[in-house]
């Protein structure tokens, strides 16, 4: 029994690592924008992202967790080396990205590895398949939805200064005191979506090594989940914040604004209906579409393809690493 809850207790930090390279991978998405546009300092918008990452909790349930946790993996085949093998998955996956700069999802290279190791257990028939319907539903939907809202958002901000013509300061004075708003919006998002999804794993663990009997997510899980995705934050990121900030599109603050409202409003959705949805995607959507307002050629279509591929692969690549790893790890003990 104290071994057990020593492997446990191995698993919990190995999760909330991953939270923590979440934050670190996906710092890119709350920060790049308002980065590239000058209007925070990377410094002070690592920590602005990040005190918005944290008290997400306060605004969003555990929907999210809940989806993960039980609703796309048969939770009675789930065992701690299971959940083990597909955080691994996932780790290898974010780190192998974040070394080549590429935005891929953190969500998906979770999804991946933790079917990917449940797979390699049970076979395919521990898929739940209205779990994994809607979220891959949404792998299109959310970005989608980033896109249209961000190229309507920056239409209409472009008919506002075409009727009442402002001055070209003023109109860059407004639009980043707006992104400071949009900034914080899009981080909450990302901190009550994407720290959820650390809370499933947490959870599943719990009900799987009989720490708890009934599927419940802990306060004391909500709060640390919470807590090393805003460190992650914390930590930068900066390749990608080069990839996502300036290689899409140029941005100004405006831009900035209208692409990470459209995302926010994505997320916000997505999270209401339990849904875990890609931040990446969602922001990078909104980045092409805010961007493809004046001319398509203000994007660089080249880069969103190779962004489009990585993500292409995630699911599929977490998902071979975590099977790999939950075999390496039933062969060796």
């Amino acid at each position: 029994m104290e071994s057990n809850l020593i492997f446990i207790i191995f698993i919990i930090v190995i999760a909330l690592a991953f939270d923590f390279t979440n934050g670190m991978h996906d710092a890119a998405n709350s920060i790049s924008t308002i980065v590239s546009t000058k209007v925070l300092s990377p410094r002070k918008a690592v920590i602005w992202a990040a005190f918005f990452n944290f008290i997400a909790f306060l605004i969003f349930g555990t929907g999210v967790a809940k989806t993960i946790g039980k609703g796309m993996i048969d939770i009675n085949i789930v065992t701690p080396t299971v959940i083990l093998a597909g955080l691994i998955g996932a780790i290898a996956w974010n780190l192998i990205t974040w070394w080549r700069g590429l935005p891929s999802s953190s969500s998906h290279a979770l999804i991946g590895g933790y079917a990917g190791a449940a797979i390699a257990k049970g076979g395919f028939g521990v898929i739940i398949a209205s779990g994994w319907t809607k979220t891959l539903i949404f792998i299109v939907v959310a970005p989608l939805i980033g896109l249209v809202v961000g190229y309507l958002l920056k239409v209409a901000a472009i008919w506002l200064i075409h009727i009442r013509h402002p001055s070209p300061p003023s109109v860059d004075k407004w639009s980043r005191i707006l992104q400071l708003f949009s900034a914080a919006a899009f981080s909450l998002g990302h901190g009550g979506n994407d720290a959820q999804k650390t809370m499933g794993i947490i959870a599943s663990l719990l009900y799987a090594g009989g720490i708890i009997s009934t599927f419940d997510v802990p306060l004391w899980v909500v709060l640390s989940a919470h807590a090393a995705i805003a460190l992650g934050t914390l930590s930068g990121g900066w390749r990608i914040v080069k990839t996502m900030g300036q290689k899409i599109a140029k941005l100004r603050p405006i831009d900035g604004f209208c692409a990470e409202t459209a995302a926010a409003s994505a997320i916000f959705l997505s999270t209401h209906l339990g849904i875990p949805v890609s931040t990446t995607h969602v922001i990078t959507g909104a980045i092409s579409g805010a961007g493809s307002v004046e001319r398509l050629t203000a994007v660089r279509w080249g880069v969103t393809l190779q962004i489009v591929w990585a993500w292409i692969l995630t699911i599929p690549a977490a998902g071979l690493i975590g099977a790999l790893v939950y075999f390496l790890i039933r062969l060796f003990s």
